[in-house]
């Protein structure tokens, strides 16, 4: 009997201090027309890692995509709707780029499985995701929110996208910025090419 009530209290003291733990404050979302904050960090692409900054795409559009984790069902097939729609965002003369808290590994793994063909972020401090309005979208979890912006030649935000469906949010993108043919030619899948 003591065992079982040890046990109990033990549940609800770690139950109280979850409930009860401060909450980290999720930042503002960036608004459209503001400069977008700017980043040096890590990017992988393929297989290789290389220094970047978000001045290094002066002159572009860049889609700058907030996701939660590599290899998860929502950000899988959101990866796999850029992949799927990436002529399209190249031939417009878009960049991709996808941010989260994984590794430069996981990024690795992520890219070949799927073979994406854009490159992804590496945010291990969340300093880029804190500054975007991303960090903490999962508090629990410490993950990222869902949250894409695009951002103009100048360095300011032209769009915000805050609720993102994951499978269909790469052609939205380019519907509103009246990509020609921004229909899929296939539905975003989440499984490796052939």
């Amino acid at each position: 009997m003591r065992m079982l009530t040890a046990a109990v209290i033990g549940i609800l003291v770690v139950l109280g201090a979850i409930a009860l733990r401060p909450r980290i404050a999720r930042a503002d979302l960036l608004k459209e027309g503001q400069i977008a904050p700017p980043f040096s960090t890590q990017m992988v692409t393929g297989d290789q890692q290389a220094p970047v900054s978000l001045s290094d795409f002066h002159g572009r559009k860049v889609i700058l995509y907030f996701y939660p984790k590599d290899e998860t069902p929502g950000c899988t097939k959101e990866a796999c709707a850029f992949r799927d729609g990436y002529s399209r965002f190249s031939n417009a003369g878009l960049t991709v780029l996808g941010c989260s808290v994984d590794s430069a590994d996981a990024h690795k793994k992520f890219i070949q499985k799927y073979n994406l063909p854009f490159s992804l972020l590496l945010d291990p401090d969340k300093k880029i995701a804190t500054a975007y309005g991303a960090a903490n979208g999962i508090p629990v979890l410490g993950l990222d929110r869902r949250i894409t912006y695009v951002i103009d030649e100048n360095g300011n935000v032209l769009k915000v996208y805050p609720n993102v469906d994951p499978s269909t949010h790469a052609i939205e993108i380019l519907n509103d910025l009246g990509v020609a043919d921004a229909t899929p030619a296939q539905p975003a899948s989440p499984t490796p090419p052939h």
